[in-house]
């Protein structure tokens, strides 16, 4: 199996320009790229699939290019249904400098690293003569309005600042090419339109005999139909500050047995013959989740490094055993941040707490829990209906975790 027929089987090739070419182009290093689009300060798992498409080129010997979308960011790329929010310049350069520094750990190698670029640099500088001139004139409107993403938004509405996305786009295509010897563009399958028109406008400016490819990867969803990437309608980010290295883990690590050994094939690095060995494994024990714990590792380091999949694990266990000993104020924090805290302001009797907190319906059940074993605080299981809830026992003098039975769990804030 070549390095195309494994993308192939991994579901990461949907269209092919000029597939016959392309395929003896790959004998060779080529240099690529893939475009991302700064409305954000941080990237989301949904973008691993075309950041780890990078990595599979590097890792083969090709030179990949991240470019980060400042310039057409300003423009914004039609989506489905409404025009997309303005976002100011300043606000824009700053979600391009933190999506570079993400692009940069996960791409990051001593002898073939990626090359970042911001099309701002070059986008800046053309002025509305330029456009039309220079590039305006090889696009046929006929054929921009039939492209999927602008048809889909003619009946409703799109400005011309959207219907020009694609130009853009295209200028970058042949920008990277003349600057940085760049012949292959890759993104999702719903970018395939912008691809063709980047194609379309280096065959008019350079020649038809000009080595220029493009390739598309179906987008990443679950086997229900519905998005990856969203964890409780929120998205699941490769930012640390938005989502925790733990709740990452947790995302993959709770993914659906129809759908892991399609995300495995998609996201992991590892080979061919190790997948298919998980796989063997999976279908026989699926109950043991030795494919969704493989991915979940995999991707936690790729994402967080060994130090964040270190403390994903140390909260995982810690959570599921009840033992948060080892646990700072701010991992428990991060561990149970969808819960809204009980504060308290005094050191209070265990038996109150639980009543005053609402935690549980009447004292008559709370001393029936305490006095069973059924109640533990940071793991310890207190017995002892006098216990008193205090700063001193918290944890690092800030938080409490009330565990009732083996499921439940109650997070108190010493005030």
């Amino acid at each position: 199996m070549n390095f195309f027929e494994e993308l192939e089987w991994r579901g990461l090739v949907k269209d092919v320009a000029h597939k016959e070419e392309f395929l003896k182009r790959l004998n060779k290093p080529i240099t690529l790229y893939c475009g991302f689009d700064p409305t954000a300060e941080s990237l989301h798992i949904g973008h691993l699939q075309q950041l780890i498409l990078l990595k599979r080129f590097q890792l083969n010997g090709h030179h990949p290019i991240a470019l980060v979308g400042g310039g057409t960011g300003m423009i914004g790329d039609p989506r489905p249904t409404t025009e997309r929010k303005m976002l100011s310049a300043e606000d824009l350069m700053h979600n391009v400098q933190c999506i570079g520094s993400q692009i940069d750990a996960i791409l990051a190698s001593d002898d073939n690293p990626v090359t970042l670029v911001n099309n701002y640099d070059w986008l800046k500088s053309m002025n509305i003569i330029d456009f039309l001139r220079d590039y305006g004139k090889f696009f046929s409107v006929s054929t921009m309005i039939a492209k999927d993403t602008i048809a889909k938004r003619l009946e409703t509405g799109i400005s011309f600042t959207e219907f020009s996305y694609t130009i853009l786009q295209a200028v970058d295509y042949l920008h990277l090419l003349e600057n940085y010897d760049v012949r292959l563009q890759f993104g999702g399958s719903d970018q395939w339109g912008n691809l063709v028109s980047g194609l379309e406008l280096i065959r008019k400016v350079k020649g038809i005999e000009e080595e220029a490819f493009a390739m598309t990867s179906p987008l990443i969803t679950k086997s229900d139909g519905t998005k990856f990437g969203k964890s409780e309608g929120q998205n699941v980010w490769l930012n640390a500050d938005y989502t925790s290295p733990y709740e990452f883990y947790q995302y993959l690590i709770n993914v659906s047995d129809d759908d892991v050994i399609n995300f495995m094939k998609r996201l992991s690095l590892k080979p061919v013959s190790e997948i298919q060995e998980i796989e063997a494994a999976f279908v026989k024990a699926p109950h043991e989740r030795l494919a969704q714990k493989e991915l979940a590792t995999e991707l936690t380091r790729i994402v967080h490094g060994q130090e964040g999949l270190d403390n994903a694990l140390k909260m995982t266990k810690a959570f599921f055993s009840g033992d948060l000993s080892e646990l700072s104020a701010q991992q428990v924090k991060a561990l149970f941040h969808h819960q809204t805290p009980y504060t308290l302001d005094k050191d209070s009797a265990l038996l109150d707490v639980l009543v005053n907190a609402q935690f549980v319906p009447s004292k008559r059940e709370a001393r029936q829990l305490i006095t069973s074993n059924a109640i533990r605080v940071n793991g310890e299981v207190v017995n002892d209906l006098e216990y008193v809830l205090s700063k001193e026992q918290a944890i690092d003098g800030e938080i409490s975790v009330i565990r009732r039975g083996k499921k439940t769990y109650h997070v108190v804030i010493h005030g």
